[in-house]
């Protein structure tokens, strides 16, 4: 019988706080780690994702930085603003956030989504960035078949939220189909079936429209502006974009450093976090 995977585990032993901030009257979660005198460090989730991402994480990193895993804007248990998400809506309520913990500066890690933006405020907001990890980000293509698949898997989750449907959605993000991620199916399903989820999911997918996603979408112009040390970090088995995207983003920003993490789909964080920890915190120390 495989062992079973549970979120408490991995937190367990961990000093770590839930909580929540305002941030421009949005209600804002987080998860922290760390001492808040050491630098800090956030790290963002992807499309219909949340906090708990980065349970894998949080205490190897906390060692080192102030830790901040949040909610962004309209996901989780952050408050939803009622209208479509788009990439400087996001840009806004991760400035606000730096703001309300009162730090000029951070280091910005990024995952699908959460890359995309980290991407987006590095180039437009470089003196808040100290150092920028792209892990499987979006924003540098609109592939329909990748944007189809997303908006099918996600609203049938929310839609109706069975263990199935919601299972099926997490599954999608990992290269082992033979788990069954239950912690993480079951936070999610509570997640989804929060009052009035279906639409905000359906503001979380309006990036996944053709329209919008070309207003949002990054190209060298953005790329080529981001001056913060950068890691781009992409997977053998991602289900969003394949290695050659991935080398081709860290191609368009001056300096990158590109790594690739085998046996791993969308959330390598996860699903081999002793590796992404200690490629992670080399590059972040300085390496």
């Amino acid at each position: 019988m495989p062992e079973h995977e549970s979120i408490w585990s991995d937190l367990q032993g961990v000093a770590f706080e839930q909580g929540y901030l305002t941030i421009g009257g949005i209600r804002t979660r987080f998860l922290h780690a760390g001492d808040h005198s050491k630098p800090v460090l956030v790290l963002l989730h992807g499309s219909g994702g949340h906090a708990e991402a980065y349970v894998r994480n949080l205490e190897a990193h906390s060692e080192h930085f102030s830790t901040w895993s949040i909610d962004m804007l309209g996901h989780g248990y952050t408050d939803k603003p009622g209208h479509p998400l788009e990439i400087p809506h996001y840009v806004d309520h991760f400035l606000g956030f730096l703001d309300a913990i009162d730090a000029p500066q951070a280091s910005l890690s990024g995952e699908s989504l959460g890359g995309w933006v980290a991407a987006r405020v590095a180039a437009d907001h470089p003196d808040r960035i100290n150092r920028l990890v792209l892990n499987t980000a979006g924003g540098s293509q609109a592939d329909p078949v990748v944007m189809k698949r997303i908006i099918d898997l996600s609203m049938a989750a929310v839609q109706d939220p069975t263990w199935e449907t919601v299972q099926a959605r997490i599954k999608w993000l990992m290269a082992d189909k033979s788990k069954g991620y239950d912690d993480i199916v079951a936070s999610r399903q509570r997640i989804y079936r929060q009052p009035g989820f279906v639409d905000a999911m359906s503001d979380i997918m309006a990036l996944q429209d053709p329209e919008i996603r070309a207003r949002n979408l990054l190209g060298p112009s953005e790329y080529g502006r981001i001056t913060a040390p950068t890691m781009v970090l992409w997977t053998s088995d991602d289900p969003t974009a394949n290695v050659d995207e991935g080398r081709r983003i860290a191609s368009m920003i001056p300096g990158s450093r590109f790594e690739v993490m085998t046996g791993c789909g969308h959330w390598p964080q996860y699903e081999d976090a002793k590796t992404f920890n200690a490629l992670h915190l080399e590059f972040l120390l300085g390496g």
